[in-house]
């Protein structure tokens, strides 16, 4: 890590146990943390941490599903992200790797900083047009701290929501399952991993699998296609190429909601929602953990609202 002139370890844990001490003692900006680890096992450590002394954490997790489910757990004890291990990736390039990581805890230690020196900046509230009835579909896009975010808009959606949604996040394969059955379990509308040929109902919460791309059929356009997509898109699932097909399918029907996420994914879908008459929703700034996302498409003018978090499964129930 000290190879990269933007950080600087200082300082180093070989168990659970010692890595709270060790947050405690160096208070540093950000830690990175593994699930697995002796004497105390990574979700208590993340959650005594955040207890005593908040700290962003990323966590390394496994491809499995049940790697998956404890990087949920983590999640929910307050880390803010994970980077998969995944062990062929570092043996084939190891260098794409240390650079996936050191992008994300600079973006990570970046908002932490800018959290802690508040700036006082106009806010530019768009005019919000009447879509009450209009809306036929909701798609919701999310990467870096989508799991909670996107967890607390669906958890506070109500049994009779009266849409279907279709959630993409960037998660890897085997997470989107374990996220699904979380999110299913805590939610009053019915959440579940999209599998080929899937409907869209009204009040069914549809999240992309990992390592495919999700989109809407061209011919049944009530109709959900999985795909392998193609391997030279950096994401799978990918914000863009589901809002793409579902601007085709639902025009002026559809409503994207672009959230937190590290990047720019979402926002060449969100223009051609626009072209096509849709509408797009983002997640304000304060609100997110990473405001790559969101930003990329309010820069374009593409955002027809900005949304608190806390404001959103109300707006979603309320407002379509």
């Amino acid at each position: 890590m000290n190879a990269d002139a933007r950080f600087k370890v200082v300082g180093k844990a070989s168990n659970g146990r010692e890595g709270v001490e060790k947050a405690r003692a160096l208070k540093p900006d950000v830690i990175t943390m593994d699930y697995e680890m002796p004497m105390m096992d990574g979700v208590t450590a993340v959650r005594q941490i955040m207890a005593e002394n908040p700290t962003p954490i990323l966590m390394f997790s496994s491809l499995t599903y049940e790697g998956a489910r404890t990087t949920l757990d983590a999640l929910d004890a307050g880390a803010v992200d994970f980077l998969p291990k995944n062990f062929s990736e570092v043996s084939s390039n190891s260098a794409a790797l240390k650079a996936k990581l050191h992008q994300k805890l600079a973006q990570i230690a970046r908002k932490t900083a800018a959290t802690q020196t508040p700036m006082v900046k106009p806010v530019d509230v768009p005019k919000v047009a009447n879509i009450k009835g209009q809306i036929r579909l909701v798609v919701i896009g999310a990467s870096t701290g989508g799991p909670l975010a996107v967890t607390e808009v669906v958890r506070n959606l109500p049994a009779n929501f009266p849409l279907p949604v279709i959630l993409v996040l960037h998660m890897p394969e085997n997470f989107t399952r374990a996220f699904a059955e979380r999110l299913d379990k805590q939610s009053r509308v019915k959440v579940k991993e999209a599998t080929d040929n899937d409907l869209l109902v009204p009040g069914t919460v549809l999240l992309a699998p990992g390592g495919k791309q999700t989109i809407l059929h061209p011919v049944n356009k009530q109709t959900i296609s999985v795909i392998d997509g193609d391997d030279r898109v950096n994401y799978k699932p990918c914000v863009d190429i589901t809002l793409a097909s579902a601007a085709k399918a639902q025009g002026a029907g559809l409503l994207g909601v672009i959230m937190t996420g590290m990047g720019s994914d979402g926002r060449d879908g969100a223009r051609l929602v626009k072209q096509q008459r849709g509408h797009i929703w983002t997640q304000d700034e304060d609100s997110c953990v990473i405001y790559g996302m969101p930003q990329a498409v309010v820069r374009e003018g593409l955002s027809d609202r900005v949304c608190k978090l806390a404001e959103l499964s109300r707006l979603l129930s309320t407002e379509l």
